[in-house]
């Protein structure tokens, strides 16, 4: 009984919460540490695409970028899209805060594209 006790305690330590909040509510929004540019690439540059991409990003508790997704589409053909997201992934955070706690919070991301 001692032993299944046990195990049951060392299985419920290494569980985490893994709730996605949103900012407001007594939860504080994640502040950038390090941010990526996104590159254009040399289709998207040629054909002068211009605007924004925005992304629902998932800033995880440690500061970095999980789960990132399109909400706000600007070019799915020369590749702007795909670069705003792998940009996004390589951005780090002081985590978002509930109850003096790191928490996961969902934020709205925009990644401006503009030729010189």
């Amino acid at each position: 009984m001692k032993l299944l006790l046990a195990v049951a305690l060392v299985a419920l330590a290494g569980v985490q919460d893994t709730t996605i909040y949103t900012p407001g509510d007594g939860v504080s929004l994640p502040q950038p540490t390090k941010q990526v540019k996104a590159e254009y690439t040399p289709e998207a540059m040629q054909n002068r695409i211009e605007g924004k991409v925005g992304l629902d990003t998932v800033v995880l508790a440690d500061g970095t970028v999980g789960d990132v997704k399109v909400v706000e589409s600007l070019d799915t053909v020369y590749g702007l899209d795909k670069n705003a997201i792998a940009a996004m992934k390589q951005w780090e955070f002081k985590p978002g805060m509930k109850g003096g706690k790191a928490v996961a919070v969902r934020v709205h991301v925009v990644i401006n594209f503009t030729l010189k």
